[in-house]
C-alpha cells in the first residue's frame, strides 16, 4: 500500500502555507506528496421549486435551463480546481519535488475518509476558503476532517516556517503517550529539539511522568526539554509556546461517541482557534 503526504489545496489564502508544509513533510517522511483538490457540490441548496401552477411546456423550460447553468458552473468549477492546483504546483517549483495533482468531485470529508488508507500525513489550512467554524479563524471543514479521519493531520496557519523546535502538550493519558511514541519513531521530526510541556501541579508523580515520556524520545536520540506549568490548561500550553518559540504544538487525539466528536483532553476548540502556531494532532 502506497502512502502519501496530502495536502487539501482549496484557494483559500492559507493553500500556499498548505502546500509548504506538505512538501517540507514529504521530504522528511521520504514519501509522496499529493496536492488535493475537493469540488464541492455546485449545485444550489434552494433551487426554486418550478411544481406549481405553471404550465407544463414553461416548466420544461426552466427545468432545461437551470441543467445548462449547472453544467457552466460545474466546468468552471473543475478549471477554478485545476487553476489552484496549477498554482500551487509552480508554488512549490524548486523545492525538489514533483507532487500528484488530484482532484475529486463531492465532499471533502467523504473524499478523505474514502482515501484514508492512502494518508500518511494530512495537511489543512486552518481557515478554509469560507472561514466559518468553530471560533472565527477555523474553516467550515476543519473540525469535521478532524472528527472522521485517523490519520496524522497537522492544521497549518500563517506563513510556512521550518520547524526549528516542537512541542509535545504532555498529559500522560493514552493518546499522549502514542503521541511521544509516533513522534520519536518518526522521521518527521528526527533531529529537532523537542518540549515536553506538562500543565499539572508540581508533583514529584508528574514529574516522573514527565521523565518518562523524555526517555522514550531521548532513546531515539532527540535532544529534550520538560516543563511542568501551573495554570489554564489551553493558555499555559499557547504562553509557552510563545514564550519559547516553538514552530509547532504536537497532541493526541481520539474519536468518540455515535456523531464521532473529537477530543484532545477538553482543550482541542480554543487551540485550534487561539494558537499562532501549526497544530499537529496524532491519532
Amino acid at each position: 500500500m502506497t502512502t502519501h503526504t496530502v495536502a487539501c489545496i482549496d484557494g483559500s489564502a492559507l493553500s500556499d502555507t498548505v502546500a509548504d508544509y506538505a512538501a517540507w513533510s514529504a521530504k522528511r517522511l521520504n514519501n509522496s506528496l499529493v496536492l488535493l483538490n475537493v469540488l464541492d457540490d455546485v449545485r444550489s441548496s434552494d433551487e426554486a421549486d418550478f411544481s406549481g401552477n405553471i404550465g407544463m411546456d414553461e416548466r420544461q423550460r426552466l427545468l432545461a435551463e437551470i441543467t445548462e447553468l449547472e453544467e457552466k458552473r460545474a466546468k468552471l468549477s473543475r478549471q477554478q480546481g485545476h487553476a489552484f492546483l496549477d498554482a500551487a504546483q509552480e508554488h512549490l517549483a524548486g523545492m525538489d519535488i514533483e507532487p500528484l495533482l488530484r482532484q475529486r468531485h463531492g465532499d471533502l470529508v467523504d473524499t478523505l475518509v474514502d482515501i484514508e488508507d492512502e494518508i500518511r500525513l494530512l495537511v489543512i489550512g486552518r481557515q478554509g476558503k469560507r472561514g466559518n467554524g468553530i471560533g472565527q479563524h477555523i474553516g467550515h471543514q476543519v473540525e469535521r476532517v478532524i472528527r472522521a479521519l485517523h490519520r496524522p493531520t497537522w492544521v497549518v496557519t500563517g506563513k510556512f516556517q521550518e520547524p526549528k523546535q516542537i512541542m509535545i502538550a504532555y498529559d500522560h493519558s493514552t493518546t499522549a503517550k502514542k503521541a511521544v511514541e509516533m513522534v520519536a519513531g518518526s522521521p518527521l521530526f528526527k533531529g529537532i529539539p523537542v518540549h515536553v510541556v506538562m500543565v499539572a501541579a508540581q508533583t514529584h508523580d508528574h514529574q516522573a511522568q514527565l521523565d518518562s515520556a523524555a526517555a522514550k524520545l531521548s532513546a531515539e536520540g532527540f535532544s529534550v526539554t520538560t516543563a511542568l506549568v501551573a495554570g489554564d490548561v489551553e493558555d499555559s500550553l499557547l504562553q509557552y509556546a510563545d514564550e519559547h518559540s516553538m514552530d509547532v504544538i504536537v497532541m493526541g487525539a481520539y474519536g468518540h461517541s455515535r456523531i464521532r466528536e473529537f477530543f484532545v483532553g477538553s482543550h482541542t476548540n480554543k487551540l485550534l482557534s487561539s494558537t499562532k502556531v501549526p497544530l499537529l494532532l496524532l491519532r
